[in-house]
């Protein structure tokens, strides 16, 4: 692993300060990251129902907070959920800085393959044991998808179904040459050789946002990688949607993102 993290040169990797809180050591090839920030009794509830799932006993839960200052990451409450590491983002950046510390430090440890799920209790995290078995049978990136067959999508505003379907996950079809039908979630999985590839090249200033996960969407597929979807469930509780983006400027940033990545403006080649 040491030897594939220099070929893929790690001093070049730009990755935002951090503070590893909590790090009880590795004990699986793979891991699965939660980005949260301020989340309140939902971090809670996702973490209950993977102990009920025990997917500490497949895989090792990695916690990657943006700052919380909710008080909603006690320490005793993620031992007692099997959480293995706690990191905190000190440096700038929103979402894609925090994955970029989180996968750093996950290839640093000498993960074979990482899973990602939102830390707002959205996704059903009964599908990690597929992700990981996708994995584990040669798949690069491994998308959850509600509109794939078995795949249920429940409470989906309709503005963000709508974006979806007719714009989102077109233009990126379009743009990687495969057919992706869910390409807003994060619910996901990616391959330590995808990752470590210079030509992907993730570890850089430009994702700060959300254009780690449209870029990837796009350029992963057209260097030859293999790529999945896999059925997942998505419920977005009742009168509630919980969400970091904003209603008018953050859609609006969102879809600038969607058109960069489309034009490989993301790609290592563009800088």
């Amino acid at each position: 692993m040491q030897d594939q993290i220099v070929q893929a040169d790690r001093s070049t990797w730009q990755v935002p300060s951090m503070e590893v809180v909590l790090w009880q050591g590795r004990q699986h090839r793979w891991c699965v990251v939660i980005p949260v920030i301020n989340e309140g009794p939902r971090i809670r509830s996702l973490l209950s129902r993977m102990a009920e799932l025990r997917i500490a006993g497949v895989a090792d839960i990695l916690i990657v907070d943006g700052g919380s200052k909710d008080g909603s990451l006690e320490r005793s409450m993620l031992l007692e959920f099997h959480v293995r590491g706690l990191i905190v983002k000190t440096g700038p950046g929103k979402l894609s800085a925090q994955l970029r510390c989180a996968y750093a430090f996950a290839l640093d440890q000498g993960y074979e393959g990482i899973v990602t799920i939102d830390g707002n209790d959205k996704d059903d995290p009964a599908a990690i044991p597929a992700f990981i078995d996708a994995l584990q049978s040669g798949a690069d990136f491994v998308q959850a998808s509600r509109f794939v067959a078995g795949g249920v999508a429940e409470n989906t505003p309709l503005s963000r179904d709508l974006a979806i379907r007719l714009l989102h996950a077109p233009l990126l079809s379009l743009a990687s040459g495969f057919q992706w039908t869910d390409t807003t979630q994060g619910f996901r999985a990616y391959s330590q050789r995808m990752l470590l590839d210079p030509r992907v090249a993730p570890f850089r200033d430009v994702f700060q946002t959300y254009e780690l996960l449209a870029y990837l969407s796009a350029r992963v597929p057209r260097l030859g990688y293999r790529c999945v979807e896999l059925p997942t469930v998505r419920r977005y509780p009742k009168g509630e949607v919980p969400t970091k983006i904003s209603a008018f400027k953050g859609n609006l940033s969102v879809l600038k993102i969607l058109l960069r990545a489309c034009r490989g403006a993301y790609n290592p080649s563009a800088r």
